[in-house]
């Protein structure tokens, strides 16, 4: 998850951590994964993110856990232009980093109702940290233009109740792929009922699936991270 803070903002205050940058590993041409060698002290909750700054430029990333790893992962879209992507792109291994947090509220609230987890892109992301702290049982879609950005897909699938690619092109989807937006599979698979929605990803799907969950699922609690 990557969402772009500081436009218009008062500047943020000297990033409290430090870190190695450890291991990057290509997930498709234009997305990656980073390890950071964690500092000792450094805890955080599944769902919750950091803020790396470089320069004048901050972007917040999700951890994708697990949480007692001794290496902090991110999943991480190269943005062109983006500064701070480019540069954990082609920085070289041993590179000091700068980051500020955990932040956020993103996380895991059991309750009695089923929880429904939509995710666009890189969104996942936090997904994949509640996963890996074993939650088990929930339903994620996954929309993404091309099979190749179902990161982390068989995972997901082994850890919930049901997974469900949302590709918008057809080419090499898999046989339980649905054509179409997560907020479309929304729509048209899920029985009337109350239910916990966590949403992350872009603002206009989250935007979509607020206005469809208040039409038709009356009751439900929604959680939401943005990200750009």
């Amino acid at each position: 998850m990557e969402s772009l803070t500081g436009r218009g903002q008062p500047p943020t205050p000297t990033p409290a951590w430090t870190a190695r940058l450890a291991a990057r590993r290509w997930l498709t041409p234009g997305t990656f994964e980073i390890a950071l060698e964690r500092p000792a002290a450094f805890r955080f909750t599944p769902g919750q993110r950091i803020r790396l700054g470089l320069g004048g430029a901050t972007r917040d990333y999700s951890l994708l856990g697990p949480a007692d790893h001794p290496r902090l992962h991110l999943c991480i879209r190269r943005l062109a232009g983006g500064p701070v992507s480019t540069f954990l792109a082609e920085a070289p291994p041993e590179t000091t980093l700068h980051f500020d947090g955990p932040l956020g509220y993103f996380v895991w609230r059991p309750s009695p109702r089923p929880a429904v987890w939509l995710a666009t892109g890189t969104g996942v992301a936090p997904f994949v940290a509640l996963a890996r702290a074993g939650v088990r049982g929930f339903r994620l879609a996954h929309g993404v233009r091309a099979v190749d950005e179902l990161y982390y897909a068989e995972e997901l699938r082994a850890a919930a109740a049901l997974y469900v690619p949302c590709l918008t092109t057809a080419a090499g989807a898999p046989p339980d792929a649905f054509r179409g937006r997560v907020t479309e599979w929304a729509v048209a698979s899920l029985a009337p009922g109350i239910y916990d929605f966590y949403l992350c990803g872009r603002g206009e799907m989250i935007r979509d699936a607020t206005r469809i969950i208040d039409a038709g699922f009356a009751g439900s609690r929604v959680f939401s991270e943005i990200f750009f």
